[in-house]
């Protein structure tokens, strides 16, 4: 196994990424199954079967993860998801069809509960996205599904410069985040005007989100999580 990247842990331990293919699959479902059963509200993770997994390593996407102690401790994938796809997320951030075989998705991000601290799932976002330039697709948008509250994965994308773009139901009544970001080109935004809604506030931010706002930034102030939109 060719390994491409190799960091230090907290406790001084090494670790090593490579990309993962079908034998990892395994291994990768159990890290899943750990990291479940940590999760107070189930609904935050939408969890990949065997056959998902299989999907992205039989050359629809990109799968890679960190080793450390002699076992898999974190896992982050890349889908490039079927252009005929009724729920495809293109279309939640207003795409044309033709458009539809550009994006690739953001999928899961698994770390093990006894590794985290080590900015594990910001190194692989990185390490990923390197990883997708290397091939020879030319994608240009990239998307992502979060669920409102999801603290750690909201600030992920956000700190990938993704912006959220709908805030819809997906995955059977699921509520969720749409996020995007382009990757044709590097892109700064100047926002000429700013709003900021309470994260509970579903229906304010759907009616923001149609009229073409879109959300950029979180904070929390006090007890509340704010998210700030700019149109």
């Amino acid at each position: 196994m060719t390994y491409f990247f190799e960091g230090v842990l907290k406790n001084n331990h090494p670790y090593r990424i490579r990309r993962l293919a079908t034998e990892d699959i395994t291994e990768a479902l159990s890290l899943q199954d750990i990291v479940v059963q940590t999760l107070e509200n189930k609904d935050i993770l939408q969890p990949l079967s065997y056959e998902e997994f299989r999907y992205i390593t039989d050359d629809n996407g990109i799968l890679i993860g960190a080793f450390a102690d002699q076992k898999l401790i974190a896992f982050r994938a890349l889908l490039i998801p079927p252009v005929d796809e009724e729920e495809h997320l293109g279309l939640d951030i207003g795409l044309r069809d033709v458009e539809l075989q550009y994006v690739i998705y953001q999928e899961i991000s698994n770390v093990h509960p006894g590794y985290l601290g080590n900015r594990l799932q910001q190194q692989l976002a990185k390490l990923i996205m390197q990883e997708l330039k290397k091939q020879d697709q030319s994608f240009k948008y990239v998307c992502a599904t979060v669920m409102p509250f999801n603290i750690p994965s909201l600030k992920d994308k956000l700190g990938q410069g993704m912006l959220i773009a709908a805030l819809k139901e997906k995955y059977e009544g699921r509520l969720r985040y749409i996020f995007y970001k382009r990757l044709d080109f590097d892109h700064s935004f100047d926002w000429s005007q700013t709003k900021e809604l309470p994260m509970g506030d579903i229906k304010g931010q759907q009616d923001l989100l149609q009229k073409g706002w879109r959300g950029f930034k979180m904070e929390k102030r006090g007890e509340e999580y704010i998210v700030i939109f700019g149109k």
